[in-house]
């Protein structure tokens, strides 16, 4: 089993409060995060970038996995999650990622191609932990 943290610190309230956010490898250190970070557009991270990194991150890594089982390698996958906070019954909520995927495969066809992107886009570790709706436009280039 693997395992891996972030940390998170917050003072103060919601508007007018602090926070920093550090992960284990120390990629992140103290990185800050705040209200306007979230909610205003104010420069800087927020858990739903950092999510949208992570989905990202994870399908570029999964579909490598997927063409490999297709015996087919990438010369580059390219992945982009974008992450949807919206306010709902109740709260704010994580309703939608949407992937754009664009990968250059040599000797892939185009339905080798949408088939490996489709099963990553469901199988992802990632995708898998997100409760909401996941889209995709993928191209191979």
């Amino acid at each position: 089993m693997i395992r891996k943290n972030g940390t998170a610190h917050w003072q103060g309230g919601l508007q007018d409060g602090t926070g920093a956010l550090s992960t284990q490898s120390g990629v992140l250190d103290g990185t800050p995060y705040s209200f306007a970070k979230r909610f205003e557009g104010q420069e800087g991270s927020n858990p739903e970038e950092l999510i949208g990194a992570a989905h990202a991150a994870c399908y570029a890594m999964a579909m490598s996995l997927t063409l490999g089982q297709m015996d087919l390698t990438a010369d580059k996958i390219d992945a982009k999650s974008t992450i949807s906070l919206e306010q709902v019954e109740g709260g704010f909520a994580i309703t939608k990622a949407h992937l754009e995927v664009t990968a250059s495969i040599p000797g892939a066809t185009a339905e080798q191609f949408a088939e490996a992107a489709e099963a990553t886009k469901d199988g992802c570790p990632v995708s898998k932990v997100l409760d909401c709706e996941i889209t995709m436009d993928a191209k191979l280039a």
